[in-house]
């Protein structure tokens, strides 16, 4: 039913049009619309998402019975840490195991190219629903911040962690 491949340079588009369908749906009771369409552009824009591919950023794009529905990417950023930088799934298949699915992908690329112990952490907006997905994942909160992303906004997060053993 679900299956994921890693995404290539040319599928910026792609990440950029799913965007356009799952962000506003996941954040527009939390975040005013003028910060919605900066982050999105900030975070989703093409041109920035080939970047961050090219500086190391792996995206994962997870499809249901061939038709694309979701995104994930994730960053060596340590010896022994892992930030999962994104992972959305269309609201048309959450709550039938999409999201678990994509999770799961995400730890197994993890484990593959680092088979040694390690953590990986996620920041997830405080007043997100999605917190409570990534406690039943297994991760637990081990840290708050509050991050300037410029143009006077801030990501309000929870910071997330997940031992991989």
């Amino acid at each position: 039913m679900f299956t994921v491949r890693k995404a290539i340079p040319e599928e910026a588009e792609l990440i950029y049009s799913l965007a356009l369908q799952v962000f506003p749906a996941t954040y527009q009771e939390i975040l005013s619309p003028e910060q919605l369409e900066y982050m999105l552009e900030w975070m989703y824009a093409p041109a920035n998402t080939r970047r961050m591919m090219q500086k190391g950023q792996v995206y994962l794009i997870l499809s249901k019975n061939g038709e694309d529905c979701g995104y994930a990417s994730v960053e060596h950023q340590d010896k022994d840490l892992f930030l999962l930088q994104k992972i959305y799934v269309l609201p048309t298949v959450q709550n039938c195991g999409a999201g678990k699915f994509l999770f799961e992908e995400i730890v197994k690329y993890i484990r593959a190219i680092h088979p040694s112990p390690c953590i990986m952490e996620l920041n997830v907006n405080r007043n997100n629903r999605a917190v409570h997905f990534y406690k039943r994942m297994g991760m637990t909160i081990v840290r708050e911040g509050d991050f300037p992303i410029g143009n006077g906004y801030y990501m309000n997060d929870y910071i997330m962690e997940l031992q991989i053993k």
